[in-house]
């Protein structure tokens, strides 16, 4: 299957590098380029790729307003932020508001590829380096921290807790369905199931949830 892929960046050389990259992939297809935000929204409804690549600073519409808009245009696109930003404020943001995946633009070639090809799949893909930073910042206690609003009864069953736990190690549904001897569809139907009830729109932000309320851990033996 031909992943087809759209590039926004305002840099012209940085875009022609990255796609000629990506063209020597026989399963990759770059489908348009654009600039800025607006012109990359236009071509994004025009061309329905599989995967986005957002960077993250342009001028005009900047690239977490861009992201918002994309995941509500044409959300059943893989949005992965591609920008020089270690910024963890700017990664957190990002991923919240839907991008599956955020790489740095020092990112090797093969990396990339295969960064594309789990984010077509529907997996989450973050850089290293940033995730390492994310669970350390999501993990550490927050001592000026107001107290935490009251949260609604967990609306997830037992078995989509399981779910929700895999989600937060990464697992895609096949490594989950073979963990909890499961069907793949079954998987899939539970996924969807967790997205709605807590209204996200990516894995990412299930996976995001799951470390903030500590979740990530099965639960431990009486």
């Amino acid at each position: 299957m031909t992943i087809r892929i759209l590039l926004i960046d305002d840099h012209a050389l940085f875009r022609s590098g990255v796609h000629a990259l990506l063209q020597r992939q026989a399963d990759f297809e770059v489908v348009a380029e654009a600039a800025d935000g607006l012109e990359g929204l236009k071509r994004a409804k025009q061309f329905l790729p599989d995967v986005i690549l957002l960077d993250l600073n342009m001028p005009g519409l900047s690239g977490l307003e861009t992201l918002k808009l994309l995941v509500q245009d044409v959300p059943r696109t893989a949005v992965v932020m591609l920008t020089v930003s270690e910024d963890l404020d700017e990664l957190t943001l990002a991923l919240r508001d839907g991008a599956c995946g955020y790489l740095l633009k020092s990112i090797e070639a093969e990396t990339l590829a295969n960064a594309i090809r789990k984010a077509a799949a529907g997996q989450p893909v973050i850089a290293d380096d940033m995730t390492s930073k994310l669970v350390a910042s999501l993990r550490a206690p927050k001592a000026t921290a107001a107290p935490a609003p009251a949260v609604a009864a967990d609306p997830l069953t037992a078995r989509e807790r399981e779910i929700m736990r895999e989600l937060a190690h990464g697992a895609s549904n096949k490594e989950i369905a073979r963990s909890l001897m499961l069907a793949e569809s079954t998987v899939k139907i539970h996924v969807r199931n967790i997205l709605r009830k807590l209204n996200f729109t990516s894995r990412v932000q299930v996976a995001i949830y799951a470390v903030e309320h500590d979740a990530s851990r099965a639960p431990e033996a009486a």
